[in-house]
């Protein structure tokens, strides 16, 4: 039950079918951002409908990433992910209409990138790995990213992106491979290609759980795992605590 005058809960959206890659994410969500599960409500929206949303009632809400495609061809989609796709643009009516703070991080950039109208295809895809990450200028001077270097690594991992963004859009961050790794709409509507809740052991967790998903060879799976102990993107982590301190704020 919530405390008179205590910040109102996060609403997280996932879209994992995979039990011990949707339990990572929800894990990593809660470590990085500081929040406890009751702060923290999970809604798994690949098995359960996510119904009416009360904006009022959350602080803020964040969209994580998975298997899903945006761009896939809709005859292409499952019932579950067609039907997740449709309840996320009625919300998405709503959080851009009142510019209310929301996050979405991987598969979320997709789907917030296609309501806005952006092209979302797979001209710029990634292989599972850390990239570096250079903010623009206004990306520099958003507070979402203020605590950021100006360059630092992150861990990606995807088979689409942004390849174009509606001018209505600021582009906040890129890499070397992808002109649109982050992007803001209004004040408080967050996108982010890269993923803000990846550790060494997250993503090793993805890669076992994803090795026949079409990310990379199969038998590549342990180099890979190998090759992401030497990496630290310590730095992403921050966007998790800063969206969540901002929004409890805001509540």
């Amino acid at each position: 039950m919530r405390t008179r005058g205590a910040p109102a809960p996060f609403l997280l959206l996932s879209i994992r079918a995979e039990d011990d890659a949707a339990d990572d994410e929800y894990a990593a969500m809660l470590r990085f951002s500081g929040l406890d599960e009751c702060r923290l409500v999970r809604v798994r929206l690949d098995r359960e409908s996510l119904g009416p949303v009360n904006l009022d009632a959350w602080s803020g809400i964040i969209l994580g990433g998975g298997p899903y495609n945006f761009s896939d061809p809709q005859p292409d989609k499952s019932v579950d992910q067609r039907r997740a796709e449709t309840e996320l643009f009625a919300l998405l009516d709503e959080v851009t209409a009142r510019d209310f703070p929301f996050l979405g991080c991987c598969y979320g950039i997709g789907v917030i990138g296609g309501y806005i109208g952006a092209t979302v295809d797979r001209q710029f895809s990634e292989p599972v790995g850390a990239v570096p990450i250079l903010l623009t200028a206004a990306g520099r001077d958003d507070e979402l990213f203020a605590e950021l270097p100006v360059t630092f690594e992150a861990f990606v991992g995807h088979k689409e992106a942004i390849s174009k963004l509606p001018a209505e859009a600021v582009v906040l961050a890129a890499s070397p491979s992808c002109p649109v790794q982050a992007f803001r709409i209004g004040r408080n509507v967050y996108a982010t290609q890269f993923h803000p809740e990846l550790d060494a052991a997250g993503i090793r967790t993805r890669i076992d759980v994803y090795k026949h998903h079409g990310y990379f060879p199969p038998e590549a799976a342990e180099t890979l795992k190998a090759e992401m102990i030497k990496v630290d993107a310590v730095h992403p982590r921050t966007i998790l605590r800063t969206f969540a301190n901002r929004c409890a704020q805001r509540s």
